[in-house]
């Protein structure tokens, strides 16, 4: 279990309030139908997960608990705002059940990876680099449109959905490698 002291952080406390955000998004988007205080919920949420593992470090705050936190609240946003976006017809299906499916697969490798006594896997680059462009192309995605600026958010958020995307599936492929070559030394 984890102490005391290692669950009352100021990062952890940052990513307890980003987890706020996550109802605050779907209320302000499907609740009220409001773009402008839906996209600046993700984007203050998107920027603060960069700035808890800042704040981490500065503050020699790293923790078992944040490390297990912060990825957990990111595929929770991610989901959250993908479930959104599907309703409102932003983006289709499939998008969805290929972010859903991956993380399937990730929690099932995860298990195998525990089995062999091995733990958890450790956030990598590449994964950071999926979760940072699945977190900025839902926001651009919200205020997307066929005319002017809107047209500029659509072709930015696709952008960053396609990488991210593949970035979220190379990182199944990397986590799998880990999880089925892991042996407890």
């Amino acid at each position: 279990m984890y102490s005391r002291s290692e669950f009352l952080t100021i990062p952890n406390g940052i990513t307890g309030i980003r987890a706020l955000g996550i109802p605050l998004f779907l209320w302000a988007y499907i609740g009220l139908d409001n773009l402008v205080f839906a996209f600046t919920v993700l984007t203050i949420g998107a920027l603060s997960d960069y700035f808890d593992g800042k704040v981490a470090r500065a503050l020699k705050q790293e923790s078992k608990l944040g490390a297990a936190l912060d990825p957990t609240i990111d595929r929770a946003y991610i989901a959250a705002t993908a479930i959104a976006l599907v309703i409102k017809e932003v983006i289709p299906l499939w998008l969805l059940l290929v972010l859903i499916l991956r993380d399937l697969w990730v929690t099932l490798m995860l298990l195998v990876k525990r089995r062999s006594g091995t733990g958890v896997f450790e956030v990598t680059f590449l994964g950071k680099a999926a979760t940072f462009n699945l977190l900025y192309a839902f926001p651009f995605l919200i205020l997307s449109g066929s005319s002017g600026i809107n047209e500029l958010f659509y072709i930015c958020g696709w952008t960053f959905a396609i990488w991210g995307c593949a970035l979220y599936l190379a990182t199944g492929v990397q986590y799998t490698l880990v999880a089925l070559t892991s042996t407890k030394k």
